[in-house]
């Protein structure tokens, strides 16, 4: 395929997909061998067509007539985006798995996961998102969801979870993800495992 033509379907895939998606080299790599897809996103982004969050990471930037500038890429995508880059399973921690999951309306200074890979940071604009190592038998074999829900209960500790807490988790998880969560969470510490029991 020529390196126009490579450059104009990646385009209209990325217009496709909208503007909440982030890219990476390897979502393309049907379309042409590697340096040519990412020459071909350095031209679009040469362009004005999209931006780069850092090297070999791209969004397609909405415009936002209201603050007069185009938007930021949402962390979270860009961290979801970094482990598929890097070949990591990671699951949100501490604050960020809190405000995911409804817990706290705060959001976070600096955006936390565990992960399965080395620890890093990276700085994307004004937003910190970090990635803490964890052994896999902490985040494999089990879905996002119920990931989440282990380290938001672990986030707010043994002590401090309240009644409150377990309802608001309770009516934000749906009758198959509770199901899914009471069998994949067993390998959690006891306390925690005893704290999904009462939100399903």
């Amino acid at each position: 395929m020529r390196s126009d033509s490579i450059t104009t379907h990646i385009f209209e895939r990325i217009k496709s997909g909208g503007h909440e998606n982030i890219y990476i080299v390897g979502d393309f790599i049907d379309l042409g061998e590697y340096h040519a897809v990412r020459r071909a996103l350095l031209r679009l982004e040469e362009s004005g067509k999209i931006q780069k969050i850092m090297r070999g990471v791209f969004y397609y930037p909405k415009y936002s007539y209201l603050l007069d500038e185009f938007e930021s890429p949402s962390p979270d995508k860009v961290a979801e985006t970094l482990a598929r880059k890097f070949g990591w399973t990671i699951a949100p921690c501490g604050d960020t798995a809190l405000n995911q999951l409804g817990l706290s309306t705060q959001v976070p200074a600096k955006w936390s996961y565990i992960s399965d890979g080395p620890y890093h940071k990276f700085k994307i604009e004004t937003a910190v998102i970090e990635f803490k190592h964890r052994s896999n038998r902490e985040i494999s074999g089990i879905s996002k969801r119920t990931a989440l829900v282990i380290q938001a209960i672990k986030a707010i500790g043994e002590r401090n979870i309240t009644e409150k807490h377990i309802d608001i988790m309770r009516r934000r998880l749906s009758d198959d993800e509770k199901k899914c969560i009471l069998d994949e969470a067993k390998r959690a510490p006891m306390w925690v495992y005893g704290i999904i029991k009462k939100c399903v």
